[in-house]
């Protein structure tokens, strides 16, 4: 069984009360169970982190780097300024996919820039919960294909 890290930035850990009308009324421990399931469905072994803390995000980038893990990973705000994520997931050793609940580019200007992207494996965004579960499937493919960090 492969085993994946869901990361998630900042704020997400305020799903379900932060903005349910961008966001939905989904939980994080709903999002975690979420990941899980599909996981297990995918022989993926999911494990699922969230932080608001920019060094600690960092950490778990060098360890999936370290050890050849794929990331599913909703960066949140570090998407559109974090150069040292960018960095760390330049780093990286296995399939990268950049998720984001909302659509970025149908939102603020802000948001329409992503400074992770151009080191992801491919970005899937705006579809919700759906976009973990479709990077979820994503990460499976590439695994089975035998991709590391193409």
């Amino acid at each position: 069984m492969t085993r994946v890290l869901v990361l998630n930035g900042p704020n997400l850990g305020r799903l379900g009360v932060r903005e349910p009308d961008v966001y939905g009324t989904t939980t994080l421990g709903d999002l975690a169970a979420l990941c899980r399931d599909t996981g297990r469905r995918l022989d993926l072994a999911v494990e699922v982190r969230q932080t608001d803390d920019e060094a600690e995000m960092l950490r778990w980038v060098h360890e999936a780097a370290d050890e050849r893990v794929p990331i599913v990973l909703n960066p949140a705000a570090f998407t559109h300024y974090s150069y040292s994520l960018r960095d760390a997931l330049a780093q990286r050793t296995a399939p990268l996919i950049e998720v984001h609940i909302s659509n970025p580019a149908a939102r603020e200007e802000f948001r329409h820039t992503s400074v992770v992207a151009g080191v992801a494996t491919g970005t899937i965004a705006g579809f919700g919960m759906m976009s973990y579960v479709l990077a979820l499937q994503a990460v499976a493919e590439l695994v089975a294909e035998g991709q590391a960090a193409d």
